[in-house]
């Protein structure tokens, strides 16, 4: 990560979720849980986010239901805070989540 990479203000968060329905924080961690039709849907959301995190070199936890999938993300290189990374990520996420059915 490069050194530039500041934590986010209160504000800065709450107008960047603003943009984003559904996400939320919780503790320190930018936050969204997925909803699914089947367990399939949900995993292979799990293969387009793990390539998008790879292209983007920033990466979320991720964890896999039955037909859900929840996605908890911050920055661990300034001591696990929120950043423009993790907004930047979750756009992408949300991106495509209706392509593969997330609700």
């Amino acid at each position: 990560m490069s050194a530039q990479v500041e934590p986010l203000s209160e504000k800065e968060i709450e107008d960047r979720l603003a943009e984003l329905p559904g996400w939320s924080v919780e503790g320190e961690l930018l936050h969204r849980r997925y909803a699914f039709d089947g367990h399939l849907p949900a995993a292979v959301m799990v293969i387009h986010i793990a390539q998008i995190q790879e292209e983007l070199g920033h990466h979320a936890d991720l964890k896999l239901g039955y037909n859900r999938l929840t996605v908890s993300v911050n920055t661990h290189s300034i001591g696990g805070r929120i950043t423009h990374l993790d907004f930047g990520l979750a756009r992408r996420i949300e991106a495509i989540a209706a392509a593969h059915g997330a609700r």
